[in-house]
């Protein structure tokens, strides 16, 4: 780590291949408008960690096999704890060439495999923040949901004073702000704009520690499955994104089912294409980002996820 006044440096290496270009496009189609972007080849957002708050910029290192994450404001005094979510933000520990030699056994995944050998799973820098664009997102598109989360953070988030990059000048709602903001005309179904309100009430009560740490993930699955409005959809995507599951399966993706039926047009409802997704075990999180890379290579956009 190097520090400069109220700028500090990581260094943090990944395992090859790491395909930087796919992960950030992922990123930039789900980045939340105000809080953070995609931009010169790089990650940025407003951060805060242990009550000080600053701007993290994450980018590929130009000739080391590492990404530099640059911390600047006050946060910067925390680097390096922040080290830890920040890889696992990126997927930093994933071992590709293990992970593809599985996946590649089964001739479905081999030729995306082979497009896309450094494929990560994105993570997530708050639970938080990850679940309320899942709910947000039910049966809309990736596009339209940005949209709607970005008026979620014009009325329930915080704009930041003095903030040095205007593209992440604003804090995500916190969970006691969404559970009390008034959302009519937000864009969304009244049963939606429950769910949602009833899963923050539910993160600001304490009755789901979504962020703390040590979670136990099966507890926290079921807690989420037990509100109003949250599927199993909902629950193996953040699984996938932020609790790191490498084996997360969200099997009633219609993207993912409809990837698996123009296979073998027999297996139509995820109940029949068990047998097949069972085979890609402990990595199934990753077969889904390469099923859901496979259309957006195709479709040139941010589909899947």
């Amino acid at each position: 780590m190097s520090t400069l006044d109220d700028v500090a440096t990581l260094e943090l290496p990944y395992k090859t291949p790491f395909d930087w270009p796919r992960l950030l496009r992922f990123f930039r189609g789900r980045a939340t408008p105000g809080v953070e972007t995609v931009e010169d080849d790089a990650y940025r957002r407003a951060i805060e960690w242990s009550g000080e708050s600053g701007t993290l910029s994450v980018r590929r290192h130009p000739r080391k096999r590492c990404l530099v994450a640059s911390i600047e404001g006050p946060v910067s005094r925390h680097a390096d704890a922040l080290a830890a979510p920040i890889a696992k933000m990126f997927d930093l520990h994933a071992d590709p060439r293990k992970i593809g030699a599985a996946l590649a056994a089964d001739p479905w995944l081999a030729p995306l495999i082979e497009a896309a050998p450094g494929l990560r799973v994105p993570g997530a820098w708050s639970g938080f923040e990850l679940v309320v664009r899942a709910i947000v997102g039910q049966q809309i598109s990736v596009k339209g949901a940005t949209t709607i989360i970005g008026r979620l953070v014009q009325r329930a988030g915080e704009r930041i004073e003095g903030h040095a990059h205007e593209n992440t000048a604003w804090r995500f709602p916190t969970p006691k702000a969404l559970a009390t903001v008034d959302l009519a005309q937000i864009g969304m179904p009244g049963k939606r704009v429950a769910a949602l309100q009833g899963f923050a009430r539910a993160v600001a009560s304490g009755d789901v520690p979504l962020d703390s740490a040590g979670i136990d993930t099966d507890s926290l699955r079921a807690a989420l499955l037990a509100l109003p409005g949250i599927g199993p959809w909902t629950v193996e995507y953040v699984a996938m994104r932020a609790w790191r599951d490498p084996d997360a399966w969200p099997a009633w993706d219609l993207v993912l089912m409809q990837s698996i039926c123009a296979r073998d047009p027999s297996l139509v409802r995820p109940t029949q294409q068990r047998t097949r997704t069972d085979g890609w075990r402990p990595w199934r999180a990753y077969a889904a980002m390469h099923l859901w890379n496979e259309v957006a290579d195709r479709a040139g956009a941010a589909r899947g996820g």
